[in-house]
């Protein structure tokens, strides 16, 4: 399984539009765009889980850098978070 970082995500798009853009390279588990506690809009970044590892990797070389939404999205290999 592969987590993937998605970052600068249009506000206007939600999970199952960001789901339906992974789709086209394999199988999602997941989709989380975060959250502001304080607002409820979205921070504009989330992760996408991933089942099969080559098809992770052929979806942020594919999506990195897209026009999604009119913003290019950023995608890369998510890291652990470090305290």
């Amino acid at each position: 399984m592969k987590n993937i970082y998605v970052g600068n995500i249009s506000y206007s798009a939600n999970e199952d539009t960001i789901k339906e853009l992974f789709e086209q390279y394999g199988k999602v588990n997941s989709v989380k765009i975060i959250i502001d506690r304080y607002t409820q809009r979205s921070k504009g970044f989330g992760f996408v889980e991933m089942e099969d590892e080559n098809e992770a990797g052929e979806a942020i070389n594919a999506i990195n850098g897209l026009d999604f939404s009119g913003r290019n999205l950023k995608v890369n290999e998510a890291r652990e978070k470090r305290y």
